[in-house]
């Protein structure tokens, strides 16, 4: 399928891993292709994780259009292979056949440039040879800006963001993983997998995402492994990137309507935890977790008001999270 674009690498590949957002997604291309002319030759791959609905049909009518059909290559899934395993798809194709771009864009179906983010962060990597990913700033359609760079996440943290209470949050803001949305360009521990250009090598040097993460975290562990191989991660605010954050998840942070966590974000918690820091340190920081959504509860009902800590959040945890770490599992994903 395509392989002549395979053998034929360019010099940066961007990919867009779709799910249920077809209309988004054909956006976030043509917004790459109106900033075609650059240093830096790119070609684009659209991988649709077996999208529900009419999603192929509408990808297959843009591709068919004479301004994809030569820069732009459509890979239809039949399976539902996640973030981290969608973009595999692409990137596991090119080393087969031994042409790993030098320079790899990840965007998300629901974000577009809004300005030429791939040619600025391009030319970063160009002329900083220890960096292996490059994120670029991200705003909301209504021009605010939101947090794309981060800490990694620690058990202080945890706790302070699942208790949700102002004093402590003030106290443990050092620990805290987002960092502030005006944060300057440098490095950082890891930045938003929705606008991020990496390195081929640095990818290659991991061995491209871990499959086990469905999604949630997988860009986080890529980053923490990377480092772990002396590869930097820096924040890139100039190169800018508009994003509709949770289109396809239906998780938005800061949003005030309790929803219920899908089971793949707690898989993918104690797991990255797991890997990182091992059982013990996992079995503290999901300690913190359950603590401060506990204390949060307890805090609401003192204060008269409704906790925001997610819905069915607590048993949730403890049987998704917290379980598996007291069983020694691997995690089913």
């Amino acid at each position: 399928m395509f392989y002549w674009f395979f053998m034929n690498k360019p010099e940066v590949c961007v990919i867009i891993v779709n799910y249920g957002t077809a209309d988004l997604a054909i956006a976030a291309v043509n917004s790459v292709l109106t900033q075609a002319a650059n240093a830096h030759a790119v070609h684009i791959h659209v991988v649709d994780n077996a999208s529900p609905g009419d999603d192929a049909a509408m990808l297959k009518a843009a591709h068919a259009k004479p301004a994809w059909s030569d820069q732009v290559t459509l890979h239809l899934e039949e399976v539902n292979h996640g973030f981290g395993g969608g973009n595999n798809v692409v990137l596991q194709h090119y080393a087969k056949n031994g042409a790993l771009p030098d320079k790899v864009f990840l965007l998300n179906p629901d974000a577009v440039l809004d300005n030429n983010a791939i040619e600025i962060l391009a030319t970063f990597l160009d002329d900083t040879p220890s960096a292996g990913f490059a994120g670029a700033g991200i705003s909301k359609p209504d021009g605010t800006a939101v947090t794309a760079a981060f800490r990694f996440p620690n058990a202080i943290a945890e706790f302070s963001q699942s208790l949700s209470f102002g004093p402590v949050a003030s106290l443990l803001k050092r620990w805290h993983v987002p960092l502030s949305p005006a944060h300057p360009r440098g490095k950082v521990d890891w930045v938003s997998g929705a606008a991020v250009m990496a390195r081929g090598e640095a990818l290659q040097d991991v061995d491209f995402f871990d499959p086990i993460f469905f999604l949630y975290y997988e860009e986080v562990d890529l980053m923490r492994q990377a480092s772990k191989k002396g590869w930097e991660t820096w924040y890139v605010p100039v190169a800018k990137v508009i994003h509709t954050e949770g289109t396809a998840t239906g998780l938005r942070s800061g949003e005030k309507e309790r929803r219920r966590k899908p089971a793949y974000w707690y898989h993918s918690w104690q797991y990255y935890y797991r890997k990182n820091h091992g059982r013990l340190a996992a079995m503290v920081a999901a300690i913190g977790y359950l603590a401060g959504m506990v204390g949060q509860n307890i805090i609401s009902v003192l204060r008269g008001r409704q906790t925001t800590s997610p819905l069915n959040g607590v048993r949730d945890f403890w049987q998704l999270a917290m379980l598996p770490i007291l069983r020694r599992q691997q995690t089913d994903g």
